[in-house]
C-alpha cells in the first residue's frame, strides 16, 4: 500500500480555510466559558446563598457528567423542537462555550480560593464591601495564576473543536471530510489534519509559555 498525499495538498486551500474557523470558533468558545466560568466559580464560592450555589453547582455537574457531543446535539437537533433555529456556528460556538464554562468555573474557583483569606478579611475590615474587595483585591491576583490552567483549556478546545464539524460547520475536521469524500485517501487526509492540530496547538502551548514567562520575570507569577 502506497501513501498518495496528493488530494489533501491539493485542498490545502480548503484544509487552511477550515483550520481558521476551527481557530475563531474556539477563540469566541474561550470567550463564552470564561465569562460563564468566572460567574459560575464565584457563584460557588458562597453557600450561603442557596439559589445561586445550588444553580451553579447543578450547572457544573449536569455540563461535566454529560458528553460533549449530546450538548451539541441537543443544541442543533433539539432547539429546532420548540421553534429555536439557531446557525450551525451559533450552536457550536455556544455549545463549546457552555462545555468549557464548566471547566472554566473550576478554574476560577480554585485560582480564588487559592489567594489567602486574610486579604478578604483585611478588605472588609477597612470598610470594603464583598463585591468590591473581590474586584479591586482578590480577582487581580486569582486572574493571574488563571493563565496556566486557561491554556490548557483553550488547547482542549481547539481539540474539542472537531466535534462541531458533525453540524456541518466548516472547520478543520469538515473540509478534510469533504477531501475525502471525493479521493477516498482517508488515512492520509487524516494524517494531514492531525499534523494541523498539532500546529495549532503547539503554537499555542508556545505563545502561552512566553505570557507566562514573562508574569514570571515580571514577579506577577510566584
Amino acid at each position: 500500500m502506497e501513501l498518495d498525499f496528493s488530494p489533501a495538498f491539493a485542498g490545502w486551500r480548503n484544509l487552511l480555510s477550515g483550520a481558521l474557523v476551527t481557530v475563531e470558533i474556539t477563540a469566541v468558545a474561550l470567550v463564552l466559558g470564561c465569562i460563564m466560568g468566572l460567574l459560575v466559580g464565584i457563584g460557588r464560592l458562597n453557600p450561603a446563598r442557596r439559589v445561586v450555589y445550588a444553580l451553579c453547582t447543578s450547572y457544573v455537574a449536569a455540563i461535566r457528567g454529560t458528553p460533549l457531543l449530546v450538548q451539541l446535539f441537543i443544541l442543533f437537533f433539539g432547539l429546532p423542537q420548540f421553534g429555536i433555529m439557531l446557525p450551525a456556528f451559533v450552536c457550536g460556538v455556544i455549545g463549546l462555550g457552555i462545555y468549557s464554562g464548566a471547566y472554566v468555573s473550576e478554574i476560577v474557583r480554585g485560582a480564588i480560593q487559592s489567594i489567602d483569606r486574610g486579604q478578604m478579611e483585611a478588605a472588609r475590615s477597612i470598610g470594603m464591601s464583598y463585591g468590591t474587595a473581590m474586584r479591586n483585591i482578590i480577582l487581580p491576583q486569582a486572574l493571574v495564576r488563571m493563565i496556566p490552567p486557561l491554556g490548557n483549556e483553550f488547547i482542549a478546545l481547539i481539540k474539542n473543536s472537531a466535534l462541531v464539524s458533525l453540524l456541518t460547520i466548516h472547520e478543520l475536521m469538515h473540509e478534510g471530510q469533504k477531501i475525502i469524500s471525493v479521493s477516498y485517501r482517508s488515512l492520509e487526509v487524516y494524517l494531514v489534519i492531525a499534523v494541523m492540530y498539532f500546529v495549532l496547538t503547539g503554537l499555542t502551548t508556545l505563545a502561552l509559555r512566553r505570557i507566562e514567562q514573562r508574569l514570571r520575570a515580571g514577579g506577577m507569577v510566584q
